[in-house]
């Protein structure tokens, strides 16, 4: 885990449904950004994800995982359809939708990936680093995995 500055105490969030709540610890006050064509077509835009060094759930039974392509997975409610989370594989590290929790004010963005996938019908106005795909891969290489 980074060195990033965290959140005093707990982070709860939830589905539309209210049948998974996820609870974080040690939440980033940074917010990841993807704009890959898999996270478009899953949530019909850009994925807002928080990080966290622990994290439990509730209403394991309704939740529903998709692996999406080799490096990645991603979780959602079977009953309300809400996106959960986002794990990439390489190195274990999920994300969690910011839009299921009551994020604090002042929270930023970490960084923006994909960005050469990124449709042109929107911008985010704040400055933030920005990685192609092409950078994303070669750091889960670099990581150790190997794609076929």
């Amino acid at each position: 885990m980074s060195d990033a500055e965290r959140l005093d105490g707990p982070l709860t969030g939830r589905c539309l449904c209210g049948g998974v709540s996820i609870t974080l610890n040690g939440t980033h006050k940074e917010i990841d950004v993807c704009h890959c064509s898999m996270c478009a077509r899953w949530g019909g835009a850009m994925y807002a994800g928080l990080e966290a060094e622990e994290f439990s759930v509730t209403g394991e039974g309704q939740i529903t995982t998709y692996q999406s392509s080799e490096w990645a997975e991603r979780a959602f409610c079977s009953k309300c359809g809400s996106n959960l989370w986002y794990r990439f594989k390489p190195t274990g590290n999920c994300t969690f939708l910011a839009g299921l929790f009551d994020v604090p004010e002042g929270m930023s963005i970490k960084q923006q990936i994909f960005v050469d996938e990124k449709p042109d019908w929107y911008d985010l106005a704040q400055a933030s680093p920005m990685k192609t795909g092409a950078q994303i891969i070669a750091e889960a290489e670099a990581a150790g995995f190997t794609f076929d």
